[in-house]
């Protein structure tokens, strides 16, 4: 199990028992700080804002000391311009006490989307698509009630915009037996 937090605009990695030296924070030495954390690991990862609202990363103050000291040498060639200076970096030493999660899931899950239908899968039935006002044109059988039930214009898929291999269909029992028949050879 770990984390990683955020501190003085850089992030770290840690574990429990970890210590690390991190920018100068406001906190006496012996004192308790809490990290704020930006991913979890456990047997689950969470990253999202609803779910790190569980997860508490505590650590000990050790020491605040200083890094070591960095030499900056500035020149300018031509101009005789040449400068050295140095610089210290005040630093925390901190010890990782505590990483602790809640396991509430994000009121927010994940979604699922609907399965897209094959181009060879058939169209159930409409059920009640004469009680839904689907009415057959005069001088057309069912199968054309079925087709506008199934959303499929008069002028066929191609008004609808869906291509000829998505278009749902209604399909008769009898050709669809007499497909059968010539595959099997009888």
């Amino acid at each position: 199990m770990y984390a990683i937090v955020r501190t003085g605009g850089k992030q770290y990695r840690v574990e429990r028992g970890q210590r690390l030296l991190i920018e100068r924070l406001p906190a006496k030495e012996g004192s308790d700080v809490a990290l704020e954390p930006i991913l979890y690991r456990s047997e689950e990862i969470v990253f999202d804002k609803a779910g790190l609202d569980g997860v508490k990363v505590t650590a000990k103050v050790l020491a605040h000391v200083r890094g070591e000291k960095l030499r900056v040498f500035k020149f300018k060639p031509k101009r005789g311009y040449k400068r050295r200076t140095g610089h210290r970096q005040d630093l925390t030493q901190i010890e990782v006490t505590a990483i602790t999660a809640e396991h509430a899931k994000p009121a927010g899950g994940r979604t699922t989307r609907a399965k897209p239908v094959a181009a060879d899968a058939e169209v159930p039935e409409a059920e009640g698509a004469e009680a839904k006002g689907a009415q057959a044109p005069e001088g057309k059988g069912p199968e054309v009630a079925k087709a506008k039930a199934a959303g499929v214009g008069a002028k066929g898929p191609a008004a609808s915009g869906v291509k000829d291999s998505e278009a749902p269909t209604a399909k008769s029992p009898e050709t669809s037996k007499a497909k059968e028949e010539a595959e099997d050879g009888s």
